[in-house]
């Protein structure tokens, strides 16, 4: 149930953060009736993961792997998560599978989007859904983009697709307001985790012991691990586990098609949206004086954009946004029990593909709260970061 006035005294897990990783455990720890107590240092979905853009990208189908196979996975199941959500809550969550597109301006860039083609046809092709990586000569919408940024053709991906990060954090939320095993609390920000003990520590001096504690807390979940490892008398980490990485986004009232493919050029994502709207984005800063101001490099991704679709010249800013993305040391997600406290789980990073995995990601946790073993990359988990942030 939302809005507890106070913190309870204690819970079998406590999870850390409302943004969407932490919202997913918690709507997935209702669906399991664990008694769980989720603390925002905020509003639930209001930082990082109230954006803009929403854009569900697979990556390149060439050399394929684990982790690539996991984000198949993950954006395969999450239409089906999706779906799931809406019935239960009677709202939209801006998901569709419209698929992406990716001008070839230099000639050299054809033939590899016809190696990629054939590595689709064979890793694309899954249970039972089979996906595509056609090349075409031109664009199949015209002036979406511009032709003269497609001299070597075009790339349609079959695959991407978009969803709302707000709509979808408000479903979340909805669904559990909805529940009965789920305690949300607002504005308290956690300032330590005692593993020794199972209890959290708060900003305003208060606290809660816990069965198991989730840390997804975006950027300040890193700091919040590192102490952990001190408290076993263990030497600083060399490194810290993670760093926010600021991005710019911005939303053009464009009155676009929403059947529209998401539009990707060299770093430029454009990502039409139900009611029209195209946001587009996205600026990558590791070094920033205002986390939460935008500036000249957002203006210059606007005027990007508008001469990528020269028919958007006109079409008004009607918002302009930047937030701070958690980026783990090893750039993978984060994920797993600490060596040193099998009772805290991390649920952190993610950076760029927060949004098309979180859900794969939260059961990951709650199968360690659970003590068993995670399904996910080695890479992923929180005892390879902290190895690579030793060195």
């Amino acid at each position: 149930m939302r809005g507890a006035a106070t913190l309870p005294a204690s819970a079998d897990l406590v999870i850390l953060g409302g943004g969407i990783m932490g919202l997913w455990a918690a709507v997935k720890a209702e669906r399991l009736g664990m008694r769980t107590v989720l603390v925002d240092s905020g509003k639930l979905g209001r930082g990082t993961s109230g954006g803009l853009l929403g854009a569900l990208m697979p990556h390149m189908p060439d050399k394929w792997n684990d982790k690539k196979q996991f984000q198949f996975d993950a954006l395969l199941s999450l239409e089906d998560e999706v779906s799931q959500l809406e019935a239960q809550t009677g709202l939209s969550c801006g998901y569709r599978r419209t698929g992406r597109l990716i001008p070839l301006p230099k000639s050299h860039l054809r033939a590899i989007a016809f190696r990629h083609s054939e590595d689709a046809a064979i890793h694309w092709d899954q249970g039972g859904r089979r996906f595509h990586w056609h090349v075409a000569d031109e664009t199949p919408h015209s002036g979406w983009p511009d032709a003269s940024f497609c001299e070597a053709g075009i790339v349609h991906d079959t695959f991407a697709a978009r969803v709302s990060p707000r709509k979808l954090t408000e479903a979340l939320a909805a669904s559990l307001n909805a529940g009965r095993h789920v305690t949300v609390v607002e504005g308290l920000a956690a300032s330590r985790i005692d593993g020794a003990s199972g209890r959290v520590h708060f900003a305003d001096g208060t606290s809660i012991a816990f069965g198991a504690c989730i840390v997804s807390a975006g950027h300040h979940a890193f700091p919040l691990l590192e102490a952990l490892s001190l408290d076993q008398g263990s030497d600083p980490l060399r490194q810290p586990l993670g760093q926010p990485v600021k991005g710019q986004a911005a939303l053009l009232r464009a009155g676009a098609d929403p059947d529209l493919p998401l539009l990707y050029l060299n770093g430029l994502y454009l990502v039409p949206h139900d009611n029209g709207d195209i946001a587009l984005g996205s600026t990558s800063e590791e070094s920033f004086a205002e986390p939460f101001a935008t500036d000249h490099q957002l203006e210059d991704l606007v005027e990007r954009a508008r001469a990528l679709v020269p028919r958007l010249g006109n079409a008004p800013v009607v918002e302009r946004w930047a937030g701070l993305r958690p980026k783990a040391i090893d750039r993978d997600p984060m994920v797993g029990p600490h060596p040193d406290h099998a009772n805290v789980i991390a649920l952190t990073g993610g950076f760029k593909v927060s949004f098309g995995v979180a859900h794969l990601l939260a059961e990951a946790a709650l199968d360690a709260v659970s003590g068993r073993i995670l399904p996910v990359p080695a890479s992923f988990l929180l005892e390879n970061h902290l190895s690579v942030a030793s060195r």
